[in-house]
């Protein structure tokens, strides 16, 4: 009797283990398909927001320009700036003995997380490049882009540029800036000069901002020295036009 009872006790206690490895292997092969699916939303939803926030671009190289995706009114009213400001950068330039077939211009009303830094062809009135750039961070506490020719206002200063010679600086490879108007004329003397920093990324992350400077135009390095490009061939100095 007592071996009986033993064997069904045996019997039964095999009958539970194989029930319970049965349950457990049901239970982690669910597992392990729901952290798959959970794991694949997630990259996915990932993937998708990067893309979404940072449009990232792919160049085949060249020069070719394409503005990135933007309203109808926007693109409209880029270009409309970008050619107004043409002619007059053009005539200055021709008056001044600068270089009258490429000129650098920025567009301050575009955020700053947009490319606002443009390459113009004032013969063919086109863009040929454009990258994103810094403004200055101005005084603690404002809101939006503050504009000031004073020193120590790390303001970013509107109004004509000269693109002077180029020096390795704090940051490397740097250009001085001559200012020509009422508006920016102590440039030189508040050591505001055409510079790259890490911090400026190569494509646009608009609807965020990039970093802000003391008051230089700065762009990413590769950028820089796709200007440089520019700007070191020339036999006539450059113009740049910060505007609004």
């Amino acid at each position: 009797m007592h071996l009986y009872y033993a064997d069904r006790k045996k019997i039964w206690t095999k009958i539970l283990f194989q029930f319970g490895i049965a349950a457990i292997q049901k239970f982690m092969k669910y597992f392990s398909k729901l952290f798959l699916s959970i794991l694949l939303i997630t990259i996915t939803a990932i993937a998708g927001a990067y893309f979404f926030w940072y449009k990232p671009k792919f160049n085949a190289g060249g020069h070719s320009f394409t503005l990135a995706p933007k309203t109808k009114d926007e693109y409209k009213s880029i270009l409309t700036k970008l050619n107004n400001n043409s002619s007059v950068i053009k005539k200055f330039a021709a008056d001044n003995k600068l270089n009258t077939h490429f000129c650098f211009m920025i567009d301050m009303s575009i955020p700053s997380g947009r490319e606002r830094f443009f390459v113009y062809n004032l013969q063919k009135d086109s863009v040929e490049l454009a990258g994103l750039v810094t403004h200055g961070q101005g005084s603690p506490g404002i809101s939006g882009i503050e504009f000031s020719n004073t020193h120590g206002s790390n303001c970013t200063s509107l109004g004509k540029y000269k693109i002077g010679g180029k020096y390795n600086g704090k940051f490397g490879l740097a250009y001085k800036l001559y200012g020509l108007d009422k508006t920016n004329n102590n440039a030189l003397e508040r050591f505001v000069v055409l510079h790259a920093h890490d911090c400026v990324p190569d494509a646009e992350v608009y609807p965020l901002s990039v970093c802000q400077s003391q008051g230089c135009p700065t762009v990413s390095p590769k950028f820089l020295q796709k200007l440089a490009n520019y700007i070191d061939v020339s036999d006539k100095a450059m113009l740049l036009n910060i505007y609004k």
